[in-house]
């Protein structure tokens, strides 16, 4: 089949509708395409607090805040009014060349008095992607700007993720997102998953087992000479590499290594941030002390595009004197601090203030935590873990020792797609199921969400059973 010659159209998507429009001219992510072509798109065609219907009409409960992001759920009046007072006041304006608005500086004063680490100045962009993008090059900056311009390289960890860009699809320690897009660049090396239940020798305790991964973590800085790795970058919990939740001790374990090397802790907190694990980052939740941080989604609960990046003022003393040898500090978006943007994540997170969200947040992931811990022992259940209002429920053949389905069974997919015949959005990443409902979710909302998933689990038994798959 040739450039020239589209894929076929299904029979089933009527001509003309908004399903075969959208496979005809849409180019969606993370989607197999292939598949795509045949099967068409679920439209969504509303949405309210935490529910959206599609456009034939089927609720369903909002089970992973869309892509992680609606922390305050959909349809809120109050941000809507909020957007559209700014749109008329100052619609666009830009941060470069000295420029300013009130809402980013407003924003930008609100973020460091909510991070718990001494940040002196906050950069702006539109994506966690970005976020992460402008991490590495301002690594590669700030060492440059200190006369350690050997010292760039960068340490991520297998299964983390940190976007899709050049920069930000390196970092990510998934196979899928380098295949094929020649990633990841030189400079990017990825150290050992930080999830117990799956790499874990046999009989190796949880203490042991990070104690494992931050001796692999030093062999690595060992072995690319110390004085050329520049920084270390995690997520509290891994999202998209299947909700991993490290051992306890883990994080104090790679801190100690970081700190004898002279390594920076970038933080991203694109997805734990603002409230998802109970507390206001996940860094609180894990006791990690970082030098920088990214955030995004939750930092407007997804209803207009916006991230940022936050440092300390050594970085940003280090990059004003360079200034009158480089001019321009030549790094930015043309939305970075987009006033319409920033108005709508300040009001956002006052409203999780007035709200006390975080705390909701908290008594309704132990809730949700307990709740999906009944599924442990079921026949394909092989692990429960989560924090907050952040879960992933793991299917396996067998759970001791662990044997995973093959890919090619789709076991994930097909349950995933039972929740949401159950009425229920969920994500699986691979075999794991994903939970993020909105932060709103009330109590009655928590069971209604694990009693739609019992029925997505046993409908996918049932399948697997008729398939001999187990």
């Amino acid at each position: 089949m040739t450039l020239e010659t589209p894929l076929p159209l299904h029979n089933e998507l009527a001509a003309g509708s908004l399903a075969a429009r959208d496979v005809e001219h849409v180019l969606h992510p993370s989607t197999h395409l292939k598949n795509h072509v045949s099967s068409g798109p679920t439209i969504s065609a509303r949405a309210e607090g935490v529910y959206l219907w599609d456009s034939n009409g089927k609720q369903y409960l909002e089970g992973m805040a869309g892509l992680w992001c609606t922390a305050l759920g959909y349809g809120r009046e109050d941000l809507a009014d909020v957007a559209a007072e700014q749109m008329r006041k100052l619609s666009y304006s830009q941060l470069f060349a000295g420029r300013s608005n009130e809402p980013s500086i407003l924003l930008a004063e609100k973020l460091k008095a909510m991070v718990p680490f001494d940040a002196g100045k906050v950069f702006f962009g539109v994506s966690g992607s970005d976020a992460n993008d402008t991490q590495l090059k301002l690594i590669w900056y700030y060492n440059n700007a200190i006369g350690r311009p050997q010292k760039k390289k960068v340490i991520s960890r297998i299964r983390g993720y940190h976007g899709v860009t050049v920069a930000s699809g390196s970092l990510t320690g998934l196979p899928a997102f380098h295949n094929e897009f020649d990633l990841p660049i030189n400079g990017i090396l990825h150290t050992s998953s930080p999830h117990h239940y799956s790499e874990a020798h046999p009989g190796e305790t949880p203490e042991d087992f990070a104690s494992r991964c931050a001796d692999d973590l030093e062999a690595m800085i060992l072995r690319e000479d110390p004085d050329t790795v520049a920084a270390f970058i995690a997520e509290p919990i891994l999202g998209a590499g299947g909700v991993v939740v490290p051992p306890p001790t883990y994080y104090a374990k790679i801190q100690a290594v970081l700190k004898k090397y002279d390594i920076l802790f970038i933080d991203d907190e694109v997805i734990c941030g603002f409230g998802r694990t109970g507390h206001a980052f996940g860094a609180e939740a894990f006791a990690i002390q970082p030098d920088t941080m990214s955030v995004a989604k939750a930092l407007s609960s997804a209803y207009l595009p916006i991230s940022a990046v936050l440092i300390p003022d050594a970085m940003f003393a280090a990059f004003a004197e360079r200034s009158n040898d480089l001019g321009n500090f030549a790094h930015g978006f043309t939305y970075s601090g987009h006033p319409v943007c920033a108005a709508v994540a300040l009001r956002n997170l006052e409203i999780m203030e007035e709200l006390s969200l975080f705390t909701h947040a908290r008594q309704m992931g132990i809730i949700l935590q307990t709740r999906l811990r009944e599924f442990a022992e079921h026949p394909l259940v092989g692990e429960v873990r989560g924090e907050g209002l952040l879960a992933g429920v793991e299917l396996v053949k067998q759970q001791q020792p662990r044997t995973p389905f093959a890919a090619s069974d789709g076991v994930g997919a097909y349950c995933a797609k039972a929740c949401e015949e159950a009425g229920l959005i969920v994500r699986n990443l691979g075999d794991t199921l994903a939970f993020c409902p909105p932060l709103i979710i009330n109590e009655d909302q928590v069971h209604e969400l694990i009693d739609k998933f019992g029925r997505g689990l046993e409908a996918t038994y049932a399948w697997v059973r008729k398939q001999s798959l187990t």
